[in-house]
Order: structure tokens, then C-alpha cells, then sequence
């Protein structure tokens, strides 16, 4: 790497930022600039489908690669850019296996009768009336006890959107209020990673972070548990709300017993108790898989002549439950882990395009330079929250929203006498919570992936997430809890 002595790096725990002083922020925007117009070309105008199925994977590679142009024009190696991007794909594998897992696991759930028994109770139990709400409640109590919004996800998050799909309730404003109480629960849960990384990164504690959290993130909650409830009175659920023909249906489909539960439970107590998420969900896969030969032969002779040809399926392929109902046929349908392959080489593509854009130190010079536009207390909480969310966009990584961000612009915050919970708190409001709002991003890809909705589907109803940055910059704006440095 002789041609790198222009570059330096910074190490803050496992993470690195690349600086570059050669580069200018004019040539650290053009790969950005082509990205986004690019994407928008294919969407607008190429209906999503400008190269195919994978259009947007190729236009994540094609702004690699002009980012890549740019990184040879100021001397930064090749060695350091496929390093980069190597470490992007290190710090990607286990969510990639989480994701093969919830493959599995939804398919193995479906055939094993794990689904269906949820979709069973919870039509009785949950009405169009109170559902949105009470999913925002269910999916922030699961997550605060977990610390993972995925796994919220992966679990109630599939069962929730069986549940309310069923109803008449569109799926859009399910995943919204699912999403909604899930990235709560995650900022708010001292299990969380995000939550843990937030307050390294500026310099303050956990519980001090967490407490000073609790001052925008419970009125942000409030507000969307309220949106939704007026959500629920808009809702037109015409021929849905006599749940008899469904019930009846899924009772006939399927061998309906309270003992299904077992395997979610299962799950959920091995997370609480701090399981590691791939033999959480591993567990999970095998003991559904144990139960469909116990309840559902049946099913299974149905997808199969051979039962456990019908487990394999389900666990690798395109599988569907054939039901008298059609909703409940399209609902009944799961990819196992080849359903998620889109999702998978989606999230490889951009960690190509965020490493190199890292390693030419495009990231760092577009931190550093909206740096210099925070001339006020204002001024400094509202470029770090665009900080935050623009590298949501760029390097398609909550953990870089948060870790380049808290690394640059903390003394920043020190040169103005504010305490370090204030960057903390604004790095989850703006860093956390957005990251699910971008498609190409790990998160918004992952969440779109394992409930089956667009991202541009929930965007508009995960409340939570894009109200969590407005809330910040009032209380900013209004000068509401802003902590002093205490003077020793």
C-alpha cells in the first residue's frame, strides 16, 4: 500500500474510518449523486426492473465502482479498498445466517402448523379495532426483552402480519406498527448492541444514556400508539370481521392445538436468557420440524409424498398450504432460505458500496464537511442527525450511522459545553431508527425480507422511526433537556 500515504485510519473498537486528505467532498458526492439517480431512474421510470430482478444490486456495484475511479485518482490501493469491503462482508455474515434462518424457520413454522395455530387464537383475541395499537405494544415488549428489533421480527413480527392480513388490516400498516415498537424496544433495551454502541461512542454510560433516551423516545412512542388508534378507525374491513369461515377453514387445514406454542416459546425463553440468535433460531427450525411430524402429517403428505421431502422443502424452497380460502392460501405460502437470496445478495452489494466508499474516505470527508455547517447548538444537533441518516443511505450500516458520526463530531459537542448523552441520544434518534426506512440498507432490507412488505410500503407507517429524528431536533430547537458539561 505505497500509495496510500495520503490515507490514515482511525480505529474505534471494531469499527474503522478511513480519511483521505486529498479527497474533496465534490468528488466523495459523485458516487452518492450517481447512486441516487440511478435508483430513482429505476424506479420511476424502469418499474424497479431497469436490469432485471436484480437491478438495484447492479446499480449498488456501479456506484462501487465510480467510487472505486475516484479512490485510484487520489492514490488510495486496491489492497485497501477489497479490505474494506472484506471487513463489510465479515461483519455481515451472521445477520446473512440469521437470514437463511428465518427462512427456515418461517417454513418449517408454516407446515408445522406454528403460524396457522398463531393466526387461529390471535383472530379471536385481537379485533380490527384495537390490532394496530396493540401490535406497536406487543412488538416493543418483545423487543425490550430480546434487544432485537430482527428478532421481533422474525417472531411476533410474522405471526402479526398473519394475524392482521387475515382481518382486512393492509400489510403496510401492520409492518409500520410492528417496526414501530420493535426499533423502541431496541433503543430502549440495555441488551440492545445499538444501545450499548451509542454511548461508547460519546463518551457516557449505559443507564445514563438510556435514561436521558427515555426523554424523546416516550413521547415519540405516545404519538404513535395515537396514530395508530386513528389509524384503526379508517380501516374498511368490510366481510372480514365475521372470522367464522376463516376459523373453520384453518381448523380443517390444519391440526389445531395449544401445544404449538411450545416452539415460539421455546425460542423466545432461549433469547431471554441470552442464547445467541443463530441457536435460538436453529432450535427453532428443528423443533417445528419435530411438531410437523407430530400434528401435521397430514400437510405434510399434502406438499409431499414423502414427509420428510415436505420438512426439506420448506426449509429450502417455495412452499404453499392449498386452503378452501384463497386470502388464506396467498398467506399460507413461505420462500424457506431460497426467499431470502434477494434480500442477501442485496445487502452484499451495498457493503460493496459503503466499504469502498470507507476506504476512499468519502464517508469521513461528507461527516467532516457537514460538520462545518454547525454553527449554533441547533446547528450541530441537526447535522448530526442528517449525518446519521445520509450514512444510513451511503454505507447501507446502522453501526457506521453511529460509529462515524459519534467519533467526529464529539468534540464538537464538547467545544459547546454539552454533555455527551446529548450526542448519544441523538445518534439512536437519527442513527438507530432510520436505518430501517432505506431499502438497501441491512436493516430496511432485512425487515422488508422477513414480513413480506416494500420498504416503500411501511415507510410511510413506521411512525416511530421517522418521527424519533423530528422529536430530537424540537427538543434541540426548544432548548428541552439539553444537558450541560458539569464544570470540575
Amino acid at each position: 500500500m505505497k500509495d496510500d500515504t495520503n490515507s490514515s485510519e482511525i480505529q474505534v473498537g471494531n469499527q474503522k474510518i478511513n480519511e483521505n486528505k486529498e479527497l474533496n467532498i465534490l468528488e466523495s458526492l459523485i458516487p452518492v449523486f450517481i447512486l441516487m439517480c440511478l435508483l430513482a431512474y429505476n424506479i420511476f421510470f424502469k418499474g424497479g426492473e431497469w436490469f432485471g430482478e436484480y437491478s438495484n444490486h447492479y446499480i449498488l456495484l456501479m456506484g462501487g465502482a465510480m467510487a472505486a475511479i475516484i479512490g485510484f485518482k487520489n492514490k488510495v490501493s486496491i489492497e485497501r479498498m477489497f479490505s474494506e469491503v472484506w471487513e463489510n462482508w465479515k461483519s455481515i455474515f451472521v445477520p446473512i445466517m440469521i437470514l437463511f434462518l428465518v427462512g427456515a424457520l418461517a417454513g418449517t413454522w408454516l407446515v408445522s402448523g406454528i403460524i396457522p395455530v398463531m393466526v387461529y387464537y390471535g383472530l379471536q383475541v385481537l379485533s380490527p379495532a384495537i390490532f394496530l395499537p396493540a401490535s406497536v405494544i406487543i412488538a416493543a415488549i418483545i423487543s425490550i426483552a430480546t434487544g432485537s428489533s430482527w428478532t421481533t421480527s422474525a417472531t411476533v413480527g410474522i405471526a402479526l402480519i398473519g394475524i392482521g392480513s387475515a382481518l382486512g388490516i393492509p400489510t403496510g400498516m401492520i409492518a409500520g406498527a410492528v417496526i414501530s415498537g420493535a426499533y423502541f424496544g431496541d433503543k430502549m433495551s440495555p441488551l440492545s448492541d445499538t444501545t450499548n454502541l451509542a454511548p461508547a461512542m460519546a463518551g457516557t454510560d449505559l443507564f445514563t444514556h438510556i435514561k436521558y433516551m427515555a426523554y424523546t423516545t416516550v413521547p415519540t412512542i405516545i404519538i404513535t400508539l395515537i396514530v395508530f388508534m386513528v389509524l384503526s378507525t379508517t380501516i374498511d374491513t368490510t366481510g372480514s370481521t365475521d372470522i367464522s369461515n376463516l376459523l373453520k377453514t384453518i381448523s380443517t387445514t390444519f391440526y389445531i392445538t395449544p401445544w404449538l406454542f411450545v416452539v415460539p416459546g421455546v425460542v423466545v425463553g432461549m433469547i431471554l436468557l441470552k442464547t445467541k440468535p443463530l441457536i435460538a433460531l436453529g432450535a427453532g427450525v428443528v423443533l417445528a420440524a419435530i411438531f410437523a411430524f407430530v400434528f401435521q402429517s397430514e400437510v405434510l403428505q399434502s406438499i409431499s409424498s414423502s414427509s420428510f421431502q415436505s420438512i426439506v422443502n420448506a426449509v429450502f424452497i417455495d412452499t404453499e398450504i392449498q386452503t378452501d380460502d384463497e386470502k388464506l392460501t396467498e398467506l399460507f405460502s413461505s420462500g424457506g432460505m431460497k426467499g431470502m437470496l434477494w434480500t442477501i445478495f442485496l445487502i452484499i452489494s451495498a457493503m460493496v458500496f459503503g466499504g469502498i466508499m470507507d476506504a476512499i474516505g468519502a464517508l469521513a470527508k461528507i461527516t467532516k464537511e457537514l460538520l462545518k455547517m454547525a454553527s449554533s447548538v441547533f446547528g450541530l444537533f441537526a447535522t448530526t442527525v442528517v449525518s446519521c441518516f445520509g450514512l444510513n443511505a451511503v454505507a447501507s450500516d446502522q453501526y457506521l450511522a453511529i460509529v462515524i458520526p459519534g467519533k467526529m463530531f464529539k468534540q464538537a459537542f464538547e467545544d459547546k459545553d454539552l454533555a455527551p448523552e446529548n450526542l448519544s441520544r441523538t445518534l439512536e434518534d437519527a442513527g438507530t431508527v432510520t436505518s430501517v426506512l432505506i431499502p438497501w440498507n441491512t436493516c430496511g432490507a432485512y425487515q422488508s425480507s422477513v414480513l413480506g412488505v416494500g420498504v416503500g410500503e411501511y415507510a410511510m407507517f413506521a411512525v416511530f422511526n421517522y418521527l424519533s429524528p423530528f422529536m430530537t431536533l424540537f427538543f434541540a430547537a426548544f432548548q428541552i433537556k439539553i444537558r450541560q458539561l458539569v464544570k470540575k
